[in-house]
Formats: structure tokens, sequence, C-alpha cells
């Protein structure tokens, strides 16, 4: 499915039919107009009602609670989402109190000159501008409120540090052509906690203080409580939500067993590695389990927003039928997501009038390296062409191969790289996932062809086409000509003695799974993070999105922690747009 990087595109003039939204598993409910709100039975009221209390929605629901409004949050598990539970990763710079503890230099205007690269045209450049202008501030901001970072720098390129490393380079400014256009500068602000060897379930370490800092200052906090329906007052205004909620106390707690047991299953092992499709599985079954006993004891709630309704319940990346229907491309990866990432957020948005944009867009991660042998190696796709530099952050591998080249790609080595990846697997700050994942490829995965030839019709591509791209290769590895992906000649090893090695790193691929997650949603006003109309009527007054609900700085092409980044940025925005001046 080619596309333009850059291009913006909002979704059919027909949204989804309330027969598509039961059909993808969601009970989301047409809104309830009320002519008269002050007549309604509100079981309670805030200025604020956030919806999904994850990243995005603790730091619109602190914001709010530091402008001076009430809130309530609404989780329907136990808040967190994929936030918490990703790698700690928070991309800032511009000159942060960490960059400069760690004597690296940075400012804002180098910051815009390198994510223009990757965001494009997805948000103004006036939205970027500020995005990484207030960056400084915003870790601060953070910092105040008891998120723990340090300045241990990491300077080698990485798809992530070494676990006693907390600043590293978290995106592709450290490869051709990208740092030949801006100096580059470590930006990935990894937040101190561990979670064994694991790199995942450490984003608890910005979350936490957050929500606690939130309810020392009188939040609310509704958990095991679904958002199924918004009300509107007679003119359209957004006034409302109504709740699905556990009330029994022994109840929610089996709820959070169920959910935490399925949690533990999907986050057993990266979804790049082989198996976890069994694990995620076994999360789904335990998640089922969670649904019936959610079914059988539920009550229903109305909560009043007396200035607006923040959605900030995550994308729609654990929800297969939804992804198939949007993003088939993408169907076959694994998800880099919670629980919560079922769609129901953008869906609450689009029963209210709300527009969505970029819903096919999907951040799939293909990184090469670790091992560094892979990314010495060269990556081709199913005609046998080489199409990217194969140093690249895993995103814009990824987007490379499924948006322009059909989803295949085959990591070719010869002899000698093949043999030199082993030991790359036992090198220098790979972590036990990595090289876990080079070993099970290498060992059990890996084609083999005695020439590049045979290798080509092992793969079912053009023996010619991969002859040519292995010459062109090797002159650039050679320093004879400029390699067209501008990788220097020792970022690449020459690939001349058979036999010769192919890694499947298809978007398909058995032993190599590749991770996603859905990065768009509702389309919003970037002043305000107000929802736009599908009308093309402005906003849809009172309704707010946020994180990965919304349409935002990571929509384009990702880079780790700029999801985060984004998260905290989009839900302090709305909360004081709604706070006003």
């Amino acid at each position: 499915m080619a596309r333009s990087p850059w291009a913006l595109r909002e979704e059919a003039p027909i949204p989804p039919s309330h027969r598509d939204i039961r059909l993808w598993g969601l009970e989301i409910d047409a809104p309830l107009i009320l002519s008269e709100p002050e007549g309604h039975d509100w079981d309670e009221e805030a200025d604020m009602v956030v919806v999904g209390l994850g990243g995005a929605g603790v730091a619109a629901a602190l914001q709010g609670l530091e402008s001076d409004l009430s809130v309530i949050a609404l989780d329907r598990f136990d808040g967190g989402g994929s936030s918490a539970a990703n790698g700690g990763v928070y991309y800032a710079g511009g000159g942060t109190s960490i960059q400069r503890e760690a004597g690296v230099s940075d400012d804002p205007a180098r910051m815009e000159d390198y994510l223009r690269h990757e965001v494009g045209d997805v948000v103004s450049a006036e939205t970027l501008r500020d995005f990484c202008e207030s960056s400084a501030e915003t870790l601060d901001w953070l910092r105040y409120h008891g998120a723990p970072f340090e300045a241990s720098y990491w300077p080698k390129k990485t798809s992530y540090p070494p676990l006693d490393k907390y600043l590293y380079h978290p995106d592709s400014s450290l490869a051709g052509p990208f740092r030949d256009m801006t100096p580059p500068a470590p930006r990935g602000h990894r937040t101190v906690r561990r979670n064994g060897g694991k790199p995942w379930g450490l984003g608890t370490g910005i979350w936490e203080p957050l929500k606690q800092a939130a309810l020392d200052l009188g939040l609310v906090m509704r958990t095991h409580a679904e958002a199924r329906q918004l009300a509107l007052d007679s003119d359209g205004r957004v006034i409302g939500v109504r709740v699905e909620r556990l009330l029994d106390p022994e109840i929610r707690k089996k709820h959070s067993r169920y959910v935490a047991a399925a949690n533990k299953w999907m986050s057993m092992l990266s979804p790049t590695f082989p198996g976890a499709r069994i694990t995620f599985a076994m999360g789904y079954r335990r998640l089922a389990k969670a649904r019936a006993l959610e079914a059988q004891n539920r009550a229903s709630a109305w909560i009043r927003a007396r200035r607006g309704v923040v959605l900030s319940a995550g994308g729609f990346i654990c929800n297969p039928e939804m992804v198939r229907h949007f993003a088939p491309d993408y169907a076959n990866g694994l998800p880099n997501g919670t629980l919560g990432d079922n769609g129901s957020g953008i869906m609450l948005g689009v029963s209210a009038g709300g527009r969505t944009a970029l819903m096919e867009r999907v951040s799939a991660w293909r990184f090469l390296s670790p091992p560094q042998a892979w990314g010495q190696a060269m990556l081709v796709d199913g005609k046998g062409e080489r199409f990217c530099n194969e140093t690249w952050y895993g995103a814009r591998i990824g987007d490379e191969m499924v948006e322009r080249h059909g989803g295949r790609g085959y990591i070719v080595m010869d002899r000698k790289l093949y043999r030199q990846s082993l030991r790359d697997a036992f090198g220098e700050g790979v972590l036990g996932f990595q090289r876990d994942i080079t070993l099970v490829n290498v060992l059990f995965a890996a084609i083999k062809g005695q020439t590049a030839r045979e290798l080509a019709e092992k793969l079912d591509c053009d023996p010619e086409i991969l002859a040519a791209s292995l010459a062109t290769y090797n002159r650039s590895a050679r320093g004879e000509e400029p390699d067209p992906f501008h990788k220097s000649p020792d970022e690449m090893a020459v690939l001349e003695h058979g036999p010769f090695y192919a890694i499947d790193a298809s978007v398909d691929a058995r032993m190599f799974p590749i991770a996603c997650m859905t990065v768009g949603g509702l389309a919003v006003d970037e002043t305000t993070g107000a929802v736009r109309a599908r009308d093309g009527q402005g906003t849809v007054p009172g309704l707010y999105a946020a994180g990965r609900n919304a349409v935002g700085i990571c929509s384009n092409l990702y880079v780790s922690g700029l999801s985060y980044a984004d998260c905290i940025y989009s839900g302090r925005r709305a909360a004081r747009a709604m706070a006003g001046p």
C-alpha cells in the first residue's frame, strides 16, 4: 500500500456505523440528548471528566487540578495503560536539565529541525515548534512531581540502552542522512525504574508519581468504570458520560486479578519474540473472564462534566477486528499495547460527531540492531532490492517495509557476518530479549544458500536483482562509491563469502514477529485539543482528545518516547484549554 510519507488522510465521508462498532466488540451507545440537563439524575459531577487514566489522562487531570478545576478520572481497569507498561522512555530535548547534567548540548531549534523529518506535516509547524520549545519545561514539570530521571549517557546506536543508562539516542539522529542534516543530541530520557531485566513495565516511573500528585490535589479516581455513552445538551455540547462500573469490593478484587493475569501473560515476552503470539492469546483468555465478570455485575452511573470531557483511553492495537478494518497490512503484527487499547475512546468521540484521521497509520517496529552485525547487513524486499538504511530507527524501517515494499524484508549476511552476529548477541549493552531474538533466528530460522543465486531462489526473489543489490552494497562497503542510503563504510560489511544467509524480517515473519501500535485517532484543534467535528464545522463543544485517542506529534513516524511525550503535551493542552485564561 503506497502512501505519501507526509499525507494527512482523514476518514471517508461515511463514519463507522453502529453495526461496525458492535462487530469490533465495542458497546458504545449513541449520545443521550438532554434538553434540560439540570433535571437529569447525575450520580457525580466535576468540572472535568477524564476517560482513561494513562499518560495523557493523568497529565490532563494533574494540569486541570493545578488550574483549579475539579476532576473525576475514569478507567476501565486500574489505570496506567500503555504509558505505565512501556519502556519508560520520554522524548525530550532543547536543553533539558538532564541533558545539561550529562554535558550534552541541545536547543529547541535543533530538536525541531530533526523532528520535522519524523513528524512531517501531521501537525503544523507552529505545534511542533511549541512542543520543542516547551520540552525542557515539561520534563522539569515531571521531575517536580516526582518522576525520576538520571543523566548517565549511552552514546551508541541501540534500540534500547543498557539498564544502567538513562539518556540515549532513541531515534535515527545518529544515522545518515539525518546526522548530516542536524547535529545529533540524545533525547531519550529513561525513567529510573527496574522490572527485573525487562525493558517494559517501566513507564510507571513517570505515571505513578503524577497519579499520586493528582490524588494529593483532590483527584477523584474511579477504576473498574467503563465509559459507554456521552451526554449532550440540546446545542450539541458534551456535558457528561455514562459508565458501567463494578461496585462490590470483592468483585472488583476478582476483576483486578483477572486483568493482572491477562497483563502478566501479555507482557511475559517481547512482542518481537517467537512465542509471544501464544502468551498474547493466553492474556486474551484471561481478559475474557474479566469481561464475563463485568457483564454480570455492573451498574450504570451518569457523571456530569461541567466544562468538558477529555478522551484519553489509548489506541486500538489490541482490537484485532479494528486493526483488520482500518489497517489490514498490519494485521499479522503483534500488539504493542495493553488491554485498554481497544478503540473505545476513539469511537466515543465518533459517536458525538467527531472526525478521525490517520486510522490506517500503524507504527511497526523492525529493529535490526543489536546485534550490531544485523545493522551492518543488507535488508532487501521480496524482489531482492535493498530499500533502507539498516541503522535507522526501527519504526522508520518498518514503515518503509510495510508501506512501500509489500511488508517483505530479509536481512542478508554472508558467512563471516552470520558468525559475527552470534558473537554480537553477547556484546556490550545487549539486553536479554535482544540476545534471545538474535539466537533464535540465527540458529533456527536462518535461510541458507551456498551462493547468492541459491539464496534468491529460496527467498523466491529475482536472482539478478539480489545480485545487483549485493554488488552495489559491497562497492559502498569498500568505500568505492557513496551508499545511496547514507551508511558509511564502517557501518557496513562486505558480503562476499558464501554460504549466504537471510533472516526473515517481514511483517508476518514466524520467528521474528513485528511489534505494532496505532497512531491515528480523533482529529483535534492543535491549539486546544478540542475534537474536530465530522461535518467540518469547527469542533465538538465540550469534547477533547489526547494521547493515542488523538492524532498527534507521533502520528507519522514514531521514535522511542515520542508517544509518551505527546501524551503529556496533549493532556496538559486540553486541561489548559478547558480551564481558560
